[in-house]
């Protein structure tokens, strides 16, 4: 699976982005999808998952409320939707797929695409 993120940039604290991350593969359907970041200086952290085999969503605790993931499977791309930004939330994006029923806590995933950068001003 190849993975290519798109839709950051610069955007003022409370605003809005949409990134976008295109995936290869006539299985995209079979996978969960996430999106991870990684701030200057710290390590790369989960944000958001989307297991097909669970039919379930999963957030960390701090973009609960205000990024939501989701998919089309027949444009093989997964969305995060990310509303009230933050300045905390400024980092590298990275969107991810594993084959398997990940789960949050079970580490990185399989398959990684490039970053996306997403800078919040304050």
């Amino acid at each position: 699976v190849q993975l290519q993120a798109s839709g950051g940039g610069l955007v003022q604290a409370g605003g809005s982005l949409r990134l976008s991350c295109a995936a290869s593969g006539r299985t995209f359907s079979r996978y969960t999808m996430g999106w991870f970041r990684q701030a200057p200086g710290k390590e790369r952290v989960f944000v958001a998952a989307d297991n097909w085999r669970r039919g379930s969503t999963y957030y960390a605790d701090s973009v609960k409320g205000r990024f939501t993931i989701s998919r089309d499977n027949a444009k093989n791309t997964v969305y995060l939707q990310m509303n009230s930004l933050k300045a905390e939330d400024t980092a590298v994006y990275y969107c991810a797929a594993d084959p398997g029923d990940w789960l949050p806590g079970r580490g990185g995933m399989d398959y990684w695409g490039q970053g996306t950068q997403v800078t919040v001003s304050s």
